[in-house]
């Protein structure tokens, strides 16, 4: 088979017959194609009079293979090889225990299901169907629930989020974590597109197929159940006490995500090698979707082929600060994303429609160890928490919002065009009261620098929410080269939470390495 790379292709193409499109490109008879799929698109708005697809294609042909590969400069040999999950070769006194049931612990316990482990998940929160119902309550004005929030619970942090599916990491496991999604009921297009995405709507019943696999494997999941103790002998775990409950235990995956606290402290307390680690905090820029459409694709913002746009911009600041734009949800909403009582948090959010009136991005600002202002290794945890402690006082228990307008140019405080979308309440704050001034003075230039690159960025009427705290984890739980703490033998800390990944995909892919470590 054949790769053919750069297939530049008009908005209404149609994608169901690509055989004349690789007979043209390849310039090879058609009666020689024997089939063409689309293997990679991507949106090239470069130029806002030739907004197009940039593909690549799978092509078949009957005969002469290498000829043709040697006569164009942009394809090449392909071969799929498929990510062949392993079985176990032995077993172990006592079933592997996986501590979070979020990417990094459900495709670890996939893992380890498939190889015939029959794994035992523990996982805080509560199963997806109640806690969406949590969820869902909480931004409707109850109460905020402690154990299972957007935070704890089934799938994770980013069953509540855009479902992004992108990743920066080089790894064969990547297509593996799609090809299992899309298993599961992801769209088939998370297997094509440049930047797929999933959407919170889709994603709770994903998980919920993922997890029947595992439990018809063999594998235990048990939800509203927390990891409150390790107990280490002779420097190897030996046990686990969740829920009261001692459970043996000599292989234990931690998994608990970037917000578990309180986890953080007791592997601390029970001297496990953890170390400061950079991250990132700032804002929710909301614009109208419709404007983003416009300054990213010009007179094509319409065109149904091309769905709500995206960006991801970053800057380097005479101050020595890089702000940068994570996490942007096209046509989505903002969302209260805290796990702390007296505490406001916020991220974003998109179903997979992204039809939303409003487009929505974190604008963060590095954050370095030396700016916790203490040595201890949970010092970027404590920054973080008075942040949000300051963010729920200053609003009152609302959560925070501003103008681009105010905070920027110093405006008077007026909500226009562009409306908040977070729930169940907001209120008007300065931001200069939430955020230490190196955030505050690096996000005012950040954001009139990104107009810069998209016209209308720094629109007055543009909303602020803040505080994003939670973009990666301000710890690193240290481990060696077997994936296992530098501390205890048995103990694997894994995924985000542990300082080893940055989004669904990369979570996913730490989860399979650290169960094949065990497998062996």
């Amino acid at each position: 088979m054949i790769l053919l790379n750069n297939v530049n292709l008009p908005l209404n193409t149609d994608f169901s017959d690509l055989v004349p499109i690789a007979s043209r490109e390849l310039k090879a008879p058609i009666t020689n194609i024997k089939s063409a799929k689309l293997y990679r698109k991507s949106v090239d708005a470069r130029k806002k009079n030739d907004v197009h697809f940039c593909c690549s294609l799978i092509i078949e042909v009957l005969s002469n293979e290498e000829k043709i590969i040697a006569k164009c400069k942009n394809a090449q040999k392909y071969e799929y090889k498929p990510y062949i999950f392993k079985k176990a070769k032995k077993t172990f006194k006592n079933r592997p225990v996986i501590a979070g049931f979020g990417p990094a612990g459900m495709f670890a316990a996939l893992t380890l299901a498939r190889a015939g482990l029959k794994p035992l998940v523990l996982e805080r929160g509560s199963d997806v169907d109640k806690r969406k119902q949590a969820v869902e309550a909480f931004f409707n004005g109850e109460p905020l629930d402690l154990k299972t929030n957007v935070q704890f619970g089934e799938g994770g942090a980013g069953t509540f989020s855009d479902g992004k599916l992108n990743t920066g990491i080089k790894n064969p496991r990547s297509r593996a974590v799609l090809e299992i999604f899309n298993r599961y009921g992801a769209p088939d297009k998370i297997l094509t597109d440049a930047k797929p995405h999933i959407g919170t709507d889709i994603l709770v019943n994903v998980v919920k197929s993922i997890r029947e696999e595992i439990i018809s494997l063999g594998g235990e999941i048990r939800f509203e159940t927390k990891l409150d103790e390790i107990k280490i002998e002779n420097g190897k775990i030996a046990s686990i006490i969740a829920n009261d409950e001692e459970i043996k235990c000599d292989k234990l995956i931690i998994a608990t995500g970037h917000s578990a606290r309180d986890t953080f402290k007791m592997l601390h307390d029970k001297g496990l090698s953890m170390a400061q680690k950079p991250f990132a905090m700032g804002v929710r820029i909301e614009h109208l979707q419709s404007d983003i459409n416009k300054a990213l694709y010009g007179e094509f913002c319409n065109n149904e082929n091309l769905g709500a746009a995206d960006y991801k911009l970053a800057v380097h600041l005479e101050n020595g600060r890089g702000v940068y734009t994570f996490c942007m949800c096209p046509g989505g909403e903002v969302i209260n994303a805290s796990s702390e009582e007296n505490a406001i948090a916020v991220n974003g959010m998109s179903q997979s429609r992204r039809d939303g009136d409003n487009a929505n991005s974190a604008v963060l600002v590095n954050v370095n160890p030396e700016d916790f202002g203490s040595d201890d290794v949970l010092a970027g945890l404590e920054m973080q928490r008075k942040i949000e402690q300051k963010a729920f006082s200053i609003a009152n228990g609302a959560v925070p919002v501003t103008t681009v307008g105010e905070f920027v140019f110093g405006e008077k405080f007026e909500i226009g065009k562009v409306k908040p979308t977070v729930k169940p309440k907001f209120a008007y704050a300065d931001f200069n009261e939430i955020f230490p001034s190196f955030i505050t003075e690096s996000l005012k230039e950040g954001i009139k620098l990104f107009d810069r690159k998209i016209k209308g960025f720094a629109d007055s009427s543009s909303v602020l929410t803040a505080p994003e705290t939670r973009s990666s984890s301000p710890v690193r739980v240290l481990r060696n080269e077997k994936f296992e703490s530098l501390s205890a033998r048995g103990i694997y800390p894994c995924g985000e939470g542990a300082g080893y990944a940055g989004g669904i995909v990369s979570a996913a892919v730490d989860g399979i390495m650290v169960a094949e470590a065990i497998i062996g």
